[in-house]
């Protein structure tokens, strides 16, 4: 089965992801890993640490001449900011952030040692391992895309259904959103938390064109694949509430508004939809329409004007601490929410036509391919 783990803190040595059950024979480039990297650390709000760090992912295992050859696959993700053994301990946790309920859990008096393991550096391994189920879906058409919906309540209105366009729009923009109205009021709402020390929230969509139908399973809950995305998008340091297709506002509206009507395509020889509310996905399985989630994120909890906390030394009311941090991290997170659904959709993908080597991959896909025209 297609996995992966990860190691490391925020300013430990380094970052490791270790990527195991990825099929052989597939070309391997660092620069196609690090593209993303670089997206990670770019977008509008970011803080100091991004200025600092310049991620590169150095490939350690599981090729030979630049090609999977079967074995795990490991990536190393150097910090360059690595100091853990000179940092202060941290003993006034924040609000929102896992110091507390770390510390607590694992019986210690410093929130070090939990806020280094917790912080969302930690997304720069996850990106890693998503960019390299990126390279693999690539290879079947599938390709992943992550955006901004909106930040600190400004929303993007507009809609885009051609992969190429998204892709173009959305890296022409400092806060990756495909709209350009809705950006420069992103930007400003994105200064004035700056000024006053606070920080911004925000939703991101991600969509997954050329999924084919038949991925997921109604058989058992945890197979459901709408359920797999929800967990692994709210995994995401930050994440608060996911959603699929139309999501929530299905809750608003009768049941003759929202299904997807059926129809079969002669020419094409395969059914379709001409509205897609269910987000590419019914009874936990891929129907062949685009795959739609989003994801909605707190803003960072960590605030240069603190909020009150307690010392957990003393038992005294205190600020809470402060550690260097973003304003608003959203446009990030969209590049870690498309990261995570890659490898997600990667993951069944390969549970369904999954082989040793990317041919034995490739004809069992084409093979269903062929199946499913003639149903």
């Amino acid at each position: 089965m297609l996995n992966f783990t990860t190691a490391g803190e925020s300013h430990g040595k380094c970052l490791v992801v270790i990527v195991t059950g990825f099929p052989a024979g597939v070309h391997l480039d660092e620069s196609d890993i690090n593209a993303d990297l670089k997206r990670r650390q770019g977008g509008y709000g970011r803080g100091g640490r991004m200025q600092i760090e310049s991620d590169k992912v150095c490939i350690l295992s599981g090729t030979r001449k630049n090609i999977t050859i079967g074995s795990p696959i490991c990536l190393q993700i150097e910090n360059k900011d690595y100091k853990i053994d000179i940092l202060p301990d941290v003993t006034r946790p924040r609000p929102g952030h896992a110091d507390l309920p770390g510390i607590i859990k694992f019986g210690n008096r410093d929130a070090r040692n939990i806020l280094e393991r917790a912080s969302a550096r930690e997304t720069a391994a996850r990106v890693a391992a998503g960019a390299l189920t990126k390279i693999l879906l690539a290879k079947f058409d599938i390709n992943v895309l992550g955006y901004v919906k909106s930040i600190g309540g400004v929303n993007s209105k507009k809609t885009i259904k051609n992969p190429d366009e998204i892709f173009r729009n959305r890296n022409k923009s400092k806060v990756y959103c495909l709209d350009k109205l809705a950006e420069s009021k992103m930007i400003e709402k994105i200064k004035k938390a700056r000024k006053e020390g606070d920080s911004l929230g925000g939703v991101i969509e991600i969509v997954a064109f050329g999924v084919p139908p038949g991925l997921g399973s109604h058989a058992q809950w945890n197979l459901r694949l709408d359920g797999i995305l929800a967990g692994a998008l709210m995994s995401i340091q930050g994440i608060k509430g996911v959603e699929i297709g139309l999501g929530f506002d299905f809750s608003k509206k009768f049941g003759s508004q929202v299904h997807d009507e059926i129809f079969y395509c002669e020419d094409k020889g395969s059914f379709g939809r001409v509205t897609n509310n269910a987000g590419g996905i019914e009874g936990g399985i891929t129907n062949g329409e685009v795959v739609i989630a989003r994801a909605a994120m707190k803003p960072i909890p960590t605030l240069m004007k603190p909020l009150r906390s307690v010392d957990i030394i003393t038992k005294k009311p205190e600020s809470a601490s402060t550690e260097r941090s973003d304003v608003c991290a959203v446009p990030a997170v969209s590049v870690v929410g498309e990261s995570v659904m890659a490898f997600e959709i990667a993951r069944c993908f390969m549970e369904k036509f999954g082989g040793d080597s990317i041919g034995e991959v490739t004809r069992n896909y084409e093979g269903y391919l062929g199946q499913i025209r003639v149903i």
